[in-house]
């Protein structure tokens, strides 16, 4: 069994065990609403609960929301319909199917897995610690028998071991049907769904067509500002020698040597521009070594954690080492940071880049700091971008860009 697969196994099942602990969250409030929501449908009985039921209703959209956000972290994003347009909304029906769904089946699937860890521990360390305890407590947790010797007490082990390799099974599992009925219910209907889909690759399409001006306006601007006045500079240089050439040797060969001086500051940003557009690292070998060398460069230590067997689409990996190239320019000048780190991530059809640092945070689109130009590329390649930099720090930007065929 290689050591990738047990890394995988063991990130899919905390990744299980974090979303089911989520929908048990869900489900409690669910549980509240749907309690508040059959008292208001009793109190109709006697009038009174007409003035209660446009609220209850708005606590259900409201409950449901979270679940479509908390969804939406998970998988592909699930849009809300808005507000609620009374009891002939389909989506509201559908959202209540799924209430008295989660309320039951997602609360008992969160609250097990929430047991199955506890057991798992309380059972594989039971040798330990049993004969601390008064014999009527030395019992595994299931409760099958009490355990009066250290035959018993390993034996609870053993069962504390399968435990754990149950739950390692189901866990993953338990996390899909939780999260099916929301799936299923929540996610708008195939017209509205087309709609929206339709509105965000014009808004996509915008965003590129911006992102591709911007970049020709950087282009245009470096060798408008940069390698053109070099090269300028090398005429008059050279037209200056060719006239000092017959009156003094020696000026013109100084000349000459600013001439070449100049060509080859001009022959150096001329490169840079070249590798900005796309980066030759990338083509000869991959993206996490061109990162690696980016972190390198870094003033501020940078560490990179990158997990990505096979290679995308080129655009995809230009696109994430300009984030990543862009965000550490922010932390060297902005940030006041000690240390960043570097998380590179393939989840299913998406690549995931994440860049930490320890600065003083406050960060934001509107100081200047090429977070917008950020954005508007990522969104270009129909990607997701968050940025969290609280006042004191961290600063945590996270990108995740779709990469599947």
């Amino acid at each position: 069994m290689s050591t990738r697969y047990v890394v995988g196994r063991a990130r899919a099942v905390l990744d299980a065990l974090e979303h089911l602990a989520g929908g048990l969250g869900t489900a409690l409030f669910a549980v509240a609403v749907l309690a508040w929501l059959l008292v208001t449908v009793a109190l109709c009985l006697v009038g009174v609960g007409f003035l209660l039921l446009p609220t209850a209703l708005r606590m259900v959209r409201a409950v449901a929301d979270r679940e479509r956000a908390r969804l939406s972290r998970w998988g592909p994003e699930i849009i809300g319909p808005g507000p609620v347009r009374g009891l002939r909304d389909p989506a509201l029906r559908r959202e209540l199917g799924w209430l008295l769904c989660h309320a039951s089946l997602g609360f008992l699937l969160g609250a097990t897995a929430l047991t199955l860890p506890i057991d798992v521990l309380h059972d594989a360390s039971f040798p330990l610690w049993w004969q601390l305890v008064p014999p009527s407590a030395a019992m595994p947790a299931q409760g099958f028998f009490p355990a009066t010797d250290w035959s018993g007490a390993f034996l609870v082990c053993l069962i504390g071991l399968a435990a754990l390799v149950i739950t390692i099974v189901v866990l993953p599992p338990m996390a899909w049907l939780q999260a099916w009925p929301g799936i299923r219910l929540l996610s708008p209907d195939r017209g509205a769904d087309l709609a929206l889909r339709v509105a965000q690759l014009t808004a996509t399409r915008a965003a590129a067509l911006d992102a591709h001006a911007a970049e020709l306006r950087r282009i245009e601007r470096s060798l408008h500002d940069g390698t053109q006045n070099r090269l300028v500079a090398v005429t008059v240089l050279i037209g200056a020698a060719q006239r000092a050439l017959d009156r003094d040797p020696l000026v013109s060969k100084e000349i000459l040597d600013r001439a070449q001086d100049a060509a080859e500051q001009a022959l150096a940003e001329l490169r840079g521009v070249v590798r900005s557009i796309l980066p030759p690292v990338l083509a000869d070998r991959s993206l996490p070594d061109a990162l690696t060398s980016l972190a390198a460069a870094c003033p501020v230590t940078c560490r990179l954690d990158a997990d990505v067997a096979d290679r995308c689409a080129v655009s995809v990996e230009a696109t994430a080492y300009f984030v990543v190239a862009e965000a550490l320019t922010n932390v060297a000048r902005h940030s006041r940071a000690t240390a960043a780190t570097i998380s590179l991530r393939r989840q299913e059809n998406r690549l995931c880049v994440e860049v930490t640092d320890d600065g003083a945070g406050g960060a934001s689109e509107q100081d200047g700091s090429g977070l917008s130009g950020i954005r508007r590329r990522v969104e270009a390649h129909d990607g997701a971008f968050a940025l969290t930099s609280p006042v004191g720090g961290p600063t945590v930007l996270t990108v995740s860009l779709p990469c599947g065929l």
